[in-house]
């Protein structure tokens, strides 16, 4: 079995659910309140009932979105890196792999190029740096990959996945050295030669 890494959590997912389960947390618990108000004025019980499920369904709701937070996460292994969340695990061969890159997430998502919406949830971690995983290839299509991950995963639609963690040098770090352990010795010393050659001085000039 692979060796896994330390998990880090999804700042898009955890961002937009911070956001939506207090509202939901708080109609819920106001639509209890309300439900119990008309029970308590003996009125028909068919009324209370109804905001009562209602209410209910949204702390539900609300609370399912709390555990989703911590379903979205990516995660290093010894020979793939693990993108999961709510709705798709997905497992990324590092064969895939031909680079891992730092951006700002504003400069990668200007507001003029995403809708509303999506600039509203962008704003508030639009400094915060991202890691681009650029591969190969694509483990399934796009448009499948699209339906279940949200579209700032991706910046235009070469094969590649933005990934957003509060400790991005940490997991930049973890994910190269799981990379760096999987390859064979020939790679890793073929990009050891590289860069000690690109250090020596350039008899030319």
């Amino acid at each position: 079995m692979a060796k896994g890494g330390r998990r880090y959590p999804l700042v898009i997912y955890t961002h937009m659910l911070n956001r939506w389960y207090p509202a939901l947390l708080a109609l819920g618990v106001s639509l209890l309140g309300l439900a119990w108000g008309i029970y308590s004025r003996n009125y028909e019980q068919w009324r209370w009932l109804v905001i009562a499920s209602l209410g209910g369904l949204n702390i539900f709701l609300g609370l399912l979105l709390i555990i989703f937070r911590k379903g979205a996460y990516v995660q290093p292994f010894s020979d793939h890196v693990r993108l999961a969340t709510p709705f798709l695990r997905l497992n990324i061969s590092y064969k895939r792999l031909r680079r891992a890159t730092s951006a700002n997430m504003g400069s990668l998502f200007p507001p003029k190029s995403v809708s509303k919406w999506q600039a509203e949830i962008i704003e508030p971690i639009a400094r915060m740096t991202v890691i681009v995983l650029e591969l190969n290839a694509f483990p399934m299509s796009q448009s499948s990959l699209r339906l279940f991950l949200s579209p700032l995963f991706f910046k235009d639609k070469t094969p590649h996945f933005v990934i957003l963690v509060n400790d991005w040098m940490r997991f930049s770090m973890e994910l190269e050295s799981m990379r760096s352990g999987s390859m064979p010795r020939t790679t890793i010393q073929k990009k050891r030669d590289s860069s000690i050659l690109s250090r020596l001085p350039n008899k030319n000039k």
